[in-house]
């Protein structure tokens, strides 16, 4: 089976309205957390993708059991610590750093061996940012190297802590949340701004958890061993599958797209807030509140040349999956340079992004200077490639497939991109809404 797609055409102009996969974030989060709530669960809309079928497996092998009836999955919980693993029970997270730490702050309490591993590229990232904070907890955790196989082991004994997140890592602040859950007393957390579904659901399912905040931290404050009910919850659109189209779309010539359903949480929409300041036309329509979540419809057009940007580094962690597509953007529609500054969390990603992403822009005739974690990006408007591009060895990063496929239909050339069924990990119809467009893809 072909395992590449081959891309010589740019996409012809369009004026669509389309729908995006569901939003990743969220589809793992609900599912972990119906896992441990009191009832059956509904969850409607939730994303297909390796990710988050590789978190319903591991729920089912915890003993939580689930069905799917039509487009719903219904998850029957037993409240807190409700799990009933075997003993030395191996858990397999694929690619997904996400499920793969969220899930360990939830085995906290659990008294059976728990085991812990990830395919080749989740293998090398770092696991000491959650392990530190769980053994604060209590908990028993043993890995080599700071990474995958973890293993794990809970206590009875567990004990709220007092923890500063200074990363903005979402993760890591809602690993500490998850794991308060399950541990008496009051948890205090201290965590750089990021992106914040976790405490909006909390305060959906009536979990007590207090935030207050500045402007570069959040303080929270969740109190443990409190039983919550099941609950129905209809996934939205994920902002960081529309960020692809915004970006096909600011690139192709006098196109529009209009992309429905999408949850743009404030915590989400750095790449959109970057891309206004730089010029783009990009406007939300029918703007509402979905149980905390803020949902809309994302209209965007062709813009021409694009204003050069001094980034502020405080949108990193709001736009973190979306980066490489701002740069992108920045190396192909602006005159002049553009900076970005401490990127390195772009490196413990599902590649070394901030590394790829430098080589990719290089590729296409981008200059880019490099000082450690910052970048300078010299914007080459109008950029018509004719040449031949062969994209590979990226550790099968599905968002560097997904940019690469931008990049081949806007700018020209005869484009091999390697690893396209690196998709199905968040966006399994990426390909599909493509050709809808009108791209011709081989």
């Amino acid at each position: 089976m072909q395992k590449h797609i081959c891309i010589d055409k740019k996409i012809p102009p369009y004026n669509k309205i389309i729908q995006v996969s569901s939003d990743k974030s969220l589809s793992i989060r609900t599912v972990l957390l119906a896992s441990q709530a009191v009832g059956i669960s509904k969850i409607s809309n939730l994303l297909e993708s390796e990710d988050v079928l590789n978190t319903l497996k591991t729920i089912k092998k915890l003993g939580i059991n689930y069905k799917k009836k039509k487009n719903c999955y219904e998850i029957y919980g037993f409240g807190l610590n409700g799990f009933n693993p075997k003993n030395n029970t191996v858990i397999n997270a694929g690619n997904s750093g996400t499920l793969g730490r969220l899930i360990l702050s939830l085995l906290i309490k659990t008294d059976k061996k728990i085991k812990l591993i990830g395919d080749k590229s989740l293998s090398k990232r770092d696991f000491s940012r959650v392990v530190k904070p769980l053994r604060l907890f209590g908990a028993n955790i043993k890995s080599k190297n700071n990474c995958l196989p973890v293993k794990i082991q809970g206590t009875e004994f567990l004990r709220p802590i007092n923890y500063v997140e200074n990363i903005g890592s979402a993760q890591i602040k809602t690993a500490c949340c998850f794991a308060a859950l399950n541990t008496p007393g009051t948890t205090f957390i201290r965590a750089k701004k990021s992106r914040n579904h976790t405490e909006l659901l909390f305060k959906y399912l009536k979990i007590p958890i207090k935030v207050k905040s500045n402007k570069e931290f959040d303080l929270i404050e969740v109190k443990g061993l409190q039983q919550y009910n099941a609950f129905n919850y209809s996934i939205p659109g994920d902002i960081s599958s529309s960020a692809f189209f915004i970006v096909l779309t600011l690139l192709s010539k006098n196109s529009e797209i209009t992309i429905q359903n999408v949850n743009i949480n404030k915590s989400r929409i750095g790449l959109i807030i970057i891309l206004k300041i730089m010029g783009a036309k990009i406007t939300f329509k029918n703007k509402r509140i979905y149980k905390g979540e803020t949902t809309a419809d994302i209209f965007v057009k062709s813009s021409k040349i694009l204003k050069p940007i001094n980034c502020p580094s405080s949108l990193n962690s709001f736009a973190i999956d979306e980066l490489l597509l701002v740069f992108l953007v920045v190396g192909t529609k602006t005159k002049g340079i553009s900076t970005f500054k401490k990127l390195g969390e772009l490196n413990k990603k599902e590649s070394p992004r901030l590394n790829i992403a430098i080589k990719f822009l290089r590729m296409i005739g981008i200059k880019v200077l490099r000082n450690k974690d910052d970048i300078k990006i010299y914007g080459k408007p109008n950029l018509d490639l004719k040449r031949n591009f062969h994209v590979k060895n990226f550790l099968k990063d599905h968002r560097i497939f997904m940019m690469s496929c931008i990049a081949a239909l806007t700018l020209g050339g005869n484009w091999k991109i390697n690893d396209k069924d690196s998709i199905n990990t968040s966006f399994p119809k990426f390909l599909n809404v493509l050709k809808n467009l009108g791209a011709n893809i081989k």
